[in-house]
C-alpha cells in the first residue's frame, strides 16, 4: 500500500482529494493548519490520519514513515486577498514549497504541487500569482539541484461541493449559488465578458492522481479545455437579477486549458459539465 502525505487535507480540493484517495485505499496522512476558509474538521475522513499544523513547520523527522507520493494543496488563495497580505502570501507559497520540495527530496517521494491557471495571464500580475509562479521556480529548482521526482498541477477555476460560498476565497460559481439562494442579486465583475475555464472538483483530483502515477515529470494543465464568459455563467441560472460592479484589480481576461496536451499526456480530460452542475445546484 502506497503512503501519501496531503497538505492542505481539509480544504475544498484537498478533502475531496483525501476522500478519493481513502477509497482506493491508500495510506493517507494529512497535514493542514485549518487557517483557509474552505477548510474544516467536518472533512475528516475516519480512515486518514490527520496532524494539525503549518507545513512551515514540517521536517522529516516529524514523521515515522517514509510516503511514496505528496500532493501539496496547501497555501494562500485567491487573487484580492493577497494584495493586503503579500509576504505572508509569499512566505506560505514559496517558502512552504520549499519546504515541501525538501521533504519529498529526503523520503524520495513523488511531488506534485498544485499550481494556477492565473499564471498564465501574468507571472507577476498580484502577489497571488507571483506566490504560486515562486512555488513553481522552486520545485523546478529541486528538480535541477536534487534530481526530485516532481509535476506541477495548473488548476482551473476549481468549482464543486465544499467550496466556500462567501467572501474573498469564494469562486464565482459558489458565490452566485449562494446569492441565487438567497434571492440577491448576481454581482458580476466588470463587464462580464472575461472567460474562464471550469473544472470540476471530482475531475481535478482524478487528474492529480494520474499525474502522480505518470512515469514521467512536468507541467499539467488540469482544465476542462472550454470556457464560458461570466455573463454566460449567469445566464446559466435563468435569473434576471443582476448587478454589475467594478472590475478588480489584478484579474485576468481568459482562461483556457490545452486539453489536447494533457489528454496526450495523461489519456484524461475532465468530464463534468458546468451547466448540468448549476441544474443540479439550483
Amino acid at each position: 500500500m502506497q503512503k501519501i502525505l496531503v497538505t492542505g487535507g481539509l480544504g475544498f480540493i484537498g478533502s475531496t482529494l483525501v476522500d478519493y484517495l481513502v477509497n482506493l485505499d491508500y495510506d493517507v496522512t494529512i497535514v493542514d493548519n485549518l487557517s483557509s476558509p474552505s477548510s474544516s474538521l467536518d472533512y475528516k475522513n475516519t480512515l486518514a490520519t490527520y496532524i494539525i499544523d503549518d507545513i512551515r513547520n514540517i521536517k522529516s523527522s516529524y514523521f515515522t514513515q517514509k510516503f511514496d507520493i505528496i500532493f501539496h494543496l496547501s497555501g494562500l488563495a485567491r487573487i484580492q486577498p493577497s494584495f493586503e497580505s503579500p509576504i505572508e502570501y509569499v512566505d506560505v507559497n514559496i517558502n512552504g514549497t520549499a519546504i515541501m520540495s525538501e521533504l519529498a527530496k529526503n523520503h524520495n517521494a513523488k511531488l506534485i504541487y498544485a499550481s494556477s491557471s492565473s499564471i498564465n495571464n501574468g507571472e507577476y500580475k498580484t502577489p497571488y500569482t507571483f506566490s504560486k509562479f515562486g512555488g513553481e521556480a522552486v520545485l523546478n529548482t529541486w528538480k535541477e539541484c536534487y534530481d526530485i521526482n516532481a509535476s506541477i498541477c495548473r488548476f482551473y477555476n476549481v468549482y464543486g461541493p465544499r467550496e466556500p460560498k462567501t467572501g474573498d476565497y469564494a469562486t464565482v460559481v459558489s458565490k452566485f449559488i449562494h446569492q441565487y439562494q438567497k434571492k440577491d442579486s448576481l454581482t458580476i465583475v466588470g463587464d462580464g465578458y472575461q472567460r474562464r475555464d471550469f473544472t470540476h472538483v471530482n475531475d481535478i483530483v482524478i487528474g492529480i492522481l494520474k499525474v502522480a502515477l505518470h512515469n514521467t515529470n512536468g507541467l499539467f494543465h488540469l482544465g476542462r479545455g472550454i470556457n464560458f464568459s461570466i455573463n454566460e455563467l449567469a445566464a446559466m441560472f435563468k435569473y434576471d437579477n443582476i448587478k454589475y460592479i467594478p472590475l478588480r484589480k489584478g484579474e485576468g481576461d481568459v482562461t483556457l486549458s490545452d486539453y489536447q496536451q494533457t489528454f496526450n499526456d495523461l489519456k484524461w480530460r475532465a468530464e463534468k459539465n458546468l451547466e448540468d452542475y448549476i441544474k443540479e445546484v439550483i
